[in-house]
């Protein structure tokens, strides 16, 4: 998901700027999951990108569609908080428990 693809996102967006050149998943994660608590008690992650490897999860198939699928899971299961981290460098989706 890159910025411009958030903007279809319905739920709460978060735009965070970390100055780390070794910023990695668990410390991204991290600071994601501690912004999202700021909106919910116990916010449940549901997927989420790197944009500096194109990995993410959950890997699963499910046709063609015109999003990416990790963004579609997340999207079906109620997704309300959208964690950008650098502008796509990190993307984390989760459900406001």
């Amino acid at each position: 998901m890159t910025p411009e693809e958030l903007k279809y996102f319905w739920g709460n967006h978060i735009r965070i700027q970390i100055d780390d050149k070794d910023l990695d998943y668990v410390k991204a994660k991290e600071i994601a999951k501690d912004k999202a608590t700021e909106l919910a008690r116990d916010p449940m992650l549901l997927s989420w990108y790197s944009g500096k490897t194109g990995d993410f999860f959950p890997k699963i198939e499910c046709g063609s569609w015109d999003k990416p699928v990790w963004i579609l899971f997340a999207e079906s299961r109620g997704a309300d908080i959208a964690v950008n981290i650098n502008d796509g460098e990190y993307i984390f989706l989760y459900l406001s428990l």
